[in-house]
C-alpha cells in the first residue's frame, strides 16, 4: 500500500485520507501517533469513520487523535489544540484529513512554520 506523506518536520508528516487499512503500515514505517482532522461522513457515507480507523490504529499500537476541523477555517481554538497535540503525542506524528492541506495548515498556524 502506497501512502502518500508529505514531511512538514524531522518529527511531523501529513497525508490525505488514510483508512483502517493503512494503520498497520504507518506503524511499520515507524509512526508512534496518528491525527484525523477531518469530520466523520464530510465525504460522503463511505468515508472511513473516525471510530474504525482509532480501533484499527490503537490495535497497531498506534496513539491516536481525532480533531475534527472544517477545510476553510480552523478556529484559535483548534489551533491550540493541535499544537497541544503536538506537544504531548509520541513522536514521529502523521496528521491526516481529506487532501492533507488542512492538517498542514493546523501545523503551520500551531507552530507559526
Amino acid at each position: 500500500m502506497a501512502i502518500q506523506v508529505q514531511q512538514l518536520s524531522n518529527d511531523v508528516c501529513v497525508a490525505p485520507q488514510l483508512g483502517p487499512e493503512a494503520m498497520a503500515a504507518l506503524a511499520q514505517a515507524g509512526f508512534k501517533s496518528v491525527i484525523n482532522n477531518r469530520p466523520d461522513f464530510e465525504g460522503g457515507p463511505n468515508q472511513p469513520t473516525n471510530a474504525s480507523i482509532e480501533a484499527a490504529a490503537k490495535a497497531a499500537g498506534l496513539n491516536y487523535a481525532f480533531l475534527p476541523v472544517a477545510p476553510n477555517f480552523q478556529s484559535p481554538e483548534e489551533i491550540a489544540s493541535f499544537a497541544e497535540l503536538l506537544a504531548s503525542l509520541p513522536k514521529p506524528i502523521l496528521a491526516f484529513c481529506r487532501s492533507g492541506t488542512r492538517s498542514g495548515k493546523l501545523y503551520r498556524a500551531a507552530t507559526g512554520g
